[in-house]
């Protein structure tokens, strides 16, 4: 028999809050005031709002680049599989200023690592002398992105 996986709300966000957001993803530098009038709400009240989804680490506000375009020309997918307890390699990963995202996975590998580098001889480094050495790598595999087809940010809320 098949479960059937009800959708809950993110805990805390009413109606509004994430009309908030999804004004946000869709133009992250749109006014408060504007913000305001699209959602029905003053534009003190968005920003005190915004200023909660901010602090609770809900939603981020960051400039989006192209990372070739700021001089990293290597962005790699990095597997990684470990022995022992793997929640220590997830945290020296997250400190590694290269790597823009860590995630937990299942499957034939325990972790997967977003990097953005220089060029390839930054890469190579970053792998063979800081992730390696890592306690608890027990190997990894470097997936090279050749060019980004689609990355997007609206996918709204539920």
């Amino acid at each position: 028999m098949m479960r059937r996986v009800i959708p809950r709300p993110a805990p805390g966000l009413d109606d509004l809050s994430k009309r908030i957001i999804e004004q946000l993803q869709h133009d992250g530098r749109r006014s408060y005031a504007v913000i305001g009038r699209e959602v029905g709400l003053s534009e003190a009240a968005v920003r005190q709002r915004v200023q909660r989804l901010l602090d609770s680490g809900v939603v981020q506000i960051v400039a989006v680049t192209d990372p070739v375009q700021v001089g990293f020309t290597r962005q790699a997918l990095i597997t990684v599989r470990t022995v022992g307890d793997a929640a220590p390699v997830f945290a020296e990963l997250g400190r590694l200023e290269e790597v823009d995202y860590v995630v937990a996975t299942a499957g034939s590998f325990d972790v997967m690592a977003e990097v953005v580098c220089e060029d390839d001889d930054h890469l190579m480094d970053l792998v063979n002398q800081r992730i390696r050495a890592i306690p608890g790598v027990a190997s990894t595999e470097t997936h090279l992105y050749l060019k980004l087809v689609k990355q997007r940010y609206d996918w709204g809320t539920r």
